[in-house]
């Protein structure tokens, strides 16, 4: 007895939309049978339709405070029931077809058709709208498989493994999240200041730093931006970063910040330390990915390039974020510094400075298929002139002080440029990358910052 319990607790949601799905069915067949108007059976047949899909939509497998995954959750839950719908209407309405005779069951046929369309079709519009970790190539599988008899129920499965994943994995960091606001991990001395790489601008509604933020603003962290040009020379961008630097210590009236940057905005805020007089007012230096030494292979396209193709886009970068809010856009000088002739020469002017901890930080991948468009393009390239590479930064180049960590791929994976900051929203098996910044928020905070 004790085991057909636990197996009804596991499946009770089944079995209570099954018997939803197939009640109207057999009042249909009893009023059928009564000789009642056909009035009476198409009334009971979408009354039906409203209890199965306010079921699905009133539903949520799991107690998440977020509206996107209790919509995901909703969506995965009729896309299930769609699929075990399917096979039990279809085995009602032969057993039907074979007592009463294809004709007397056309009603019956018309109510599952009916179920069935607004099952699929409602659960199929929320995952694809609630979903992150779909990703588009399954959506467009999706969309051109939905028409193959066979080979849609076997990606419609691959689509509700996904997405049953994600739902998991979201409400454990959530419930992880919870008791990290509770004991406030990330609460630092400091207030932290996230400082972006080149072709990007800290936007309000599109942030770098994808998800990482919000989750270490929840365990108690202060978080700041660095708001630099997208694109400028290291020159430019650093003295932007020492005003903004002493702003922050202003607002919070504290006397220093935590910086975390990455890629090249970690060059940035060397330069801010150490040249622009901001080394009083920074605690300590984290850099993710940055590229140190420079990148062999910017020295190799700004050579190789067409010199009328590198001015018309700088051009045109410059037009675009100018636009965007940069005042003084720069492509060319952004990409002239992360060469390694200009990094080797910057360097000896970018001494580390007595007070300031320094940490840096480095992923890579295994291959091109790791990383997304377009770290996957140029993952073969980067790896050619500079080896081992996270797509775009090689790991010798980011090496800096004692204190440096190396990201070791899980499996065959790796860990891209772009992963580094939730670019893509991704989850990836074995490491997340939200966990990653709060432990390193945390020793920030056990050391004393």
């Amino acid at each position: 007895m004790h085991l057909i319990y636990l197996v009804y607790k596991r499946f009770s949601d089944t079995f209570q939309a099954t018997v939803l799905l197939l009640a109207p069915v057999g009042l249909m067949v009893g009023s059928d049978l009564l000789h009642l108007p056909w009035g009476i059976n198409l009334l009971i047949g979408w009354a039906g339709i409203i209890v199965v899909l306010t079921n699905v939509f009133r539903r949520t497998s799991v107690p998440t405070q977020q509206k996107r995954l209790r919509r995901l959750s909703q969506g995965v839950f009729a896309l299930q029931q769609f699929l075990i719908g399917f096979a039990a209407l279809a085995v009602c309405l032969i057993v039907l077809i074979s007592l009463r005779g294809i004709q007397s069951v056309i009603l019956y046929s018309l109510y599952s058709a009916g179920v069935l369309f607004l099952l699929f079709w409602s659960g199929i519009t929320l995952v694809y709208v609630s979903s992150v970790q779909l990703g588009i190539r399954y959506r467009v599988v999706g969309l051109l498989c939905g028409w193959i008899i066979g080979v849609n129920i076997v990606v419609l499965l691959k689509i509700i493994e996904i997405c049953s994943k994600e739902i998991h994995d979201e409400f454990e960091l959530e419930e992880y999240g919870n008791v990290a606001a509770l004991t406030q991990d990330c609460a630092t001395v400091y207030p932290i200041l996230l400082v972006h790489g080149v072709f990007f601008r800290d936007m309000k509604y599109l942030n770098y730093w994808g998800r990482i933020p919000k989750f270490l603003k929840q365990a108690g962290a202060r978080i700041e931006y660095g708001e630099q040009e997208s694109a400028a020379s290291i020159e430019v961008c650093g003295e932007q970063l020492a005003q903004r630097i002493k702003a922050i210590t202003e607002k919070y009236q504290c006397e220093k910040v935590n910086i975390i940057a990455h890629s090249k905005g970690g060059l940035d805020s060397r330069y801010a330390i150490s040249q622009c007089g901001a080394a009083p007012y920074v605690a300590s230096l984290t850099t993710i990915n940055t590229p140190h030494n420079g990148c062999i292979f910017a020295n190799y396209l700004l050579k190789n390039a067409p010199k009328s193709w590198v001015k018309q886009l700088g051009r045109s970068y410059n037009r675009l974020f100018r636009k965007m809010g940069d005042q003084h856009p720069d492509f060319l000088g952004a990409v002239n510094a992360l060469t390694d002739e200009s990094c080797a020469a910057l360097n000896p002017d970018m001494p580390d400075q007595s007070g300031v901890f320094y940490h840096s930080v480095m992923s890579y991948v295994n291959r091109a298929s790791s990383g997304r468009f377009p770290l996957n393009v140029t993952y073969p390239l980067v790896k050619h002139f500079d080896g081992q590479t996270d797509g775009l930064v090689s790991v010798t180049s980011a090496q800096r002080w004692e204190n440096y960590t190396v990201i070791k791929p899980p499996a065959n994976r790796g860990i891209s440029h772009a992963d580094m900051i939730d670019l893509n929203r991704e989850n990836i098996k074995g490491f997340d990358v939200r966990l990653f910044y709060k432990e390193l928020v945390m020793h920030l905070k056990e050391i004393g910052f």
